[in-house]
């Protein structure tokens, strides 16, 4: 899976790749493969993007178009 958001919502924010991956406490190297697909986003590392760019993480999975994040709160008093 290539995660072409990361991609671009880093371009779009004037971001290098040593920048995100600092912000990440990664090493460059494996930012870049993140954002090539060759390897897969951990819970974590899928968070902290999401909160960087205030976006959901569905949002850079590809599984939505609404970038805008889910709001905060507790799940089970939104569940029936």
């Amino acid at each position: 899976m290539r995660y072409q958001r990361i991609r671009d919502l880093r371009e779009d924010n004037d971001l290098t790749q040593a920048q995100v991956a600092n912000y990440l406490g990664v090493g460059q190297r494996a930012y870049a493969y993140y954002e090539s697909g060759a390897r897969m986003l951990p819970p974590e590392v899928l968070c902290s993007l999401a909160s960087l760019y205030h976006v959901s993480t569905d949002y850079l999975l590809g599984l939505t178009d609404v970038k805008k994040p889910y709001p905060a709160g507790n799940l089970a008093t939104r569940i029936p």
